[in-house]
């Protein structure tokens, strides 16, 4: 079986954000195809998508893999791209690991993935997208913003990976809002999510196929008083930092059934709601009343053996290579029974 293990090579890209979290993607497809060369039989090729070529697209056309193991985040440096890989790979008939455009396409664009939840009846922080600075004086987004309240946390309405996450984006007056709304608009080059900040445990939900793995949780205790209990961009990828030695992360410990019980099913209602597939994370927030809220929806997590999907993974019992096994296993009997329509 040959499996080309897709990543985008894009961190050099001009203009691109979030430089630290693109160039770990390099090291999480080494480690996926040490894992898949433990498969008996398997013959596995790591293919860079760079910058705006798509010079991979004519790699795979000639060449079809059995499998394409899909890392790709962005194209050309920009996190809309991650959509566009897996419409290419539909086109060409190819089966591949993980969610489809429709999805990735959702989950990137956090208002309308918040629109998604609220519809199918997960609950999800208020919130109100801002896509120009004019708009916070507005009858409309007064009353919205009415109804999301302080604190709130702002945050760029289409990027993943923490980007633009710093200590600042928790805001608890008028001008701190203004403020953190200029800086996304114009830092990042696209619109601002404005919503409730849930001040409480944050709890991850990992997902292998349809079934739950395991929950992982952020350790704020050695966070100071006063300042916001979030995973900043610095938290996430900068090791070593102030924000990444104070919030690491390990099983959770729920000790009351009941509210185990609607952990699980908020966070399985947000996997299903949105179609992710194979694997994936939901991030939720508990508040002080016990009631889960889902703040965020990965269908596009990392995978590094260090990362904490596989953390998770671990403590259900499953190596690295085991968990990107399980992960080509769903994907292949989902194309073995479906297959593209090319393939018929």
């Amino acid at each position: 079986m040959k499996i080309s293990v897709l990543l985008n090579h894009d961190f050099d890209a001009p203009g691109a954000r979030g430089v630290e979290a693109c160039a770990e993607i390099a090291k999480v497809a080494e480690a996926v195809a040490k894992a898949l060369r433990r498969r008996p039989g398997a013959r596995v090729e790591i293919l860079p998508c760079r910058g705006d070529s798509c010079s991979f697209v004519d790699r795979l056309r000639a060449d079809p893999p059995d499998l394409v193991f899909n890392l790709c985040e962005s194209l050309a440096g920009d996190s809309r791209g991650e959509a566009a890989v897996p419409a290419i790979l539909d086109a060409l008939g190819l089966a591949y690991t993980g969610s489809g455009a429709a999805t990735l396409a959702l989950a990137l664009h956090k208002p309308l993935a918040g629109a998604a939840l609220r519809g199918s009846g997960v609950p999800v922080p208020p919130g109100v997208c801002i896509a120009a600075i004019e708009e916070l004086e507005g009858t409309a987004a007064a009353v919205a913003l009415d109804a999301v309240g302080f604190p709130a946390i702002v945050k760029q309405a289409r990027e993943d990976a923490s980007v633009g996450i710093t200590r600042a984006s928790v805001v608890r007056d008028r001008p701190s809002l203004r403020r953190q709304v200029l800086a996304v608009l114009e830092g990042l080059g696209q619109e601002a999510l404005v919503e409730r900040y849930v001040d409480g445990r944050e709890i991850y939900a990992a997902f292998l196929g349809d079934g739950l793995l395991l929950f992982t949780e952020i350790d704020f205790s050695a966070v100071p008083e006063g300042r916001p209990r979030i995973v900043t961009y610095d938290a996430k990828w900068i090791e070593g930092s102030e924000d990444w030695r104070q919030t690491p992360s390990g099983p959770a410990r729920i000790d009351d059934p009941a509210l185990r019980a609607r952990i699980e099913q908020v966070a399985l209602a947000a996997f299903r709601a949105l179609g992710l597939r194979d694997y994936g994370r939901v991030d939720l927030r508990v508040d002080a009343d016990g009631r889960p809220w889902v703040v965020d929806v990965n269908a596009n997590c990392g995978l590094a053996p260090d990362a904490g999907f596989a953390g998770a993974a671990a403590a259900a019992g499953l190596s690295h290579p085991a968990m990107i096994g399980r992960i080509v296993d769903a994907a292949l009997a989902r194309h073995h029974a479906r297959p593209p329509r090319h393939a018929r």
